[in-house]
Formats: C-alpha cells, structure tokens, sequence
C-alpha cells in the first residue's frame, strides 16, 4: 500500500502543472484587460470611425484615362470614381474627391489631406514600406507602346534595350523603375502627367512608352498610323487601396468591402465597363 507521503509525491506533477496552468490563465486574462484601453482607442480613432463620425469619405486619386478624368461638364468620372462612390455610398456617407499630383500622392495621404487613395495604386513592396494596401481590387498589364514612325522595325521588348531608344514616363509611376532594369542600355525622360507623357509619344519626341491598360489600346485607337503595341506584358499589376499605417479597424473594413463587390460581381462588371468597351467616350471630350 501507499502511503499517505508517496501518494503526495506522485501527486506533485499534476498538481505543479495546474498551478501554472491556473497562473498563465490569470496572467493572459489580466494582459487582456490591460490590452483592452488600447484596443478600444485604436477603434475609436481608426479613420474608418472618423469618417463615419464627419460624414464625409475623402479619396485622394490623380487624373488619367480611364481611371479618373473630366467628363464635358468638368466632373470627374471612370473607374476609380465609380470605386469611391460605391465604397462611400454603402459606408452610408458623402464623398469628397481630391485630385492630386501623382508624385505627390503618397505624402499627401500621410500628411491628411485625404483617408484614402483610390487611383490604380499599384501594390508594391517600397510602397507598402510607406502605406499599407487593402486586398487586389482590380489589376492591369504593363505594355510597351512604340512610335513606330520612329522606331519602325522594333516590334519586341528585346529591340528596345539599346541606348538609340528614349522611354517616355510618368514620374510616381512604376514605369520608372521598371525601365532601367528591365532596357538599362535605354535612355528615359520623366513627366509629371501622363497626358504630356501620352503625347511626347505621339509627337515623335521619345520612341516608347511603358502604359498601363488599357491606355495602348485608346492611344492605338487614336492614332493607328503612330502607335504600336508589343503584346507581350512587361508586367501585371495588382491595385490596392492605399491608407496609413497603424490603422488595423480600417484595413479589415476596407477588405471585407473589396471582398463582398468581388463575390457579388459588381468590381468586375465596372472594370468591363470602363476598361473593355468605349460606350463612355462620348462623355469626355475628344482630346482627353
């Protein structure tokens, strides 16, 4: 028989293991109370809150074809703007748009001039060293687009990596950076909108262009005697929405949103619109 000594020894695991089990459940517990003053003014102070509590969602974006541009009446219409609209209108508040410079969209969006960027914001890692993204709500190719006037005999992405070539770019773009890795022996010349870019192209002043989109398609529509298009992508491009860091409530709000307009089908049938037909054209002026 045991005795009354033994059966505590062969007791003392189990009991050692419940006391510090019944130490960790307290320790967690009072960490979660500590946490919970935390937590709940991140909550109240995410932009989400604020912008619910203003009444009012400001989306940063800058003006191209067919994300975001002036219809006949000087109002902005495309894509995105459809995008700022839906997302305001079933946030159940107003929307204020504010155009912006692209070189300067990411500071103004850390500086406050406005809660989100809703612009064909493509998700990269030195940007989401700056800003965080929401989930892809929408993606695009990068192609080469060719003044073939000047360059009539370069029909591939090979013909464009030799010092006679000049790219034309938008600066804040990607084209920028992409152009020095992928054509290093290529010479480029940054611009601050791509219109002047689009039309530096045209012009004959500058051989190519990298454009997102279904700008090559506009562009070679336009001008069937200037322009060609090598097929081959140099990249695709996933967009996000931009917004500032340390905001978790807003994140979370802003995917579940990109997620119930992807299953319902309507982030699909916009970019169909906006992107694969031209039924809008005749609400821009011609030389938009």
């Amino acid at each position: 028989m045991f005795s009354r000594r033994s059966t505590l020894r062969l007791l003392m695991p189990a009991l050692q293991l419940l006391i510090i089990g019944l130490v960790a459940l307290a320790g967690a517990a009072t960490e979660a109370r500590a946490q919970q003053p935390t937590l709940q003014k991140l909550a109240s102070e995410s932009t989400i809150e604020q912008i619910k509590s203003r009444g009012t969602m400001r989306i940063g974006l800058s003006v191209f074809v067919p994300w975001a541009m002036p219809n006949k009446d000087g109002k902005l219409i495309g894509f995105e703007v459809d995008v700022a609209q839906k997302l305001a209108q079933d946030t159940g508040v107003e929307l204020e748009l504010v155009p912006t410079a692209w070189d300067g969209i990411l500071p103004a969006l850390l500086a406050g001039k406005f809660d989100f960027i809703i612009g064909g914001l493509t998700i990269t890692p030195k940007r989401a060293l700056t800003i965080n993204f929401s989930n892809p709500y929408d993606h695009s190719d990068l192609l080469a687009v060719v003044n073939k006037k000047v360059a009539p005999n370069i029909t591939s992405l090979d013909q464009l990596n030799t010092p006679d070539v000049t790219f034309a770019s938008r600066r804040g773009a990607l084209s920028p950076a992409i152009i020095p890795q992928m054509f290093p022996k290529a010479k480029q010349i940054q611009f601050d909108d791509e219109n002047t870019q689009n039309q530096e192209l045209i012009n004959g002043n500058v051989t190519a262009s990298l454009l997102s989109t279904p700008t090559p398609a506009l562009l070679l529509e336009r001008y069937p005697d200037t322009v060609r298009i090598i097929e081959k992508p140099v990249q695709t491009s996933y967009d996000g929405i931009g917004v500032r860091k340390g905001d978790p409530d807003t994140l979370a709000y802003l995917n579940s949103w990109i997620t119930v307009r992807q299953a319902d089908g309507w982030l699909e049938q916009r970019h169909s619109f906006w992107f694969e037909h031209r039924t809008w054209a005749d609400q821009i002026n011609p030389a938009k």
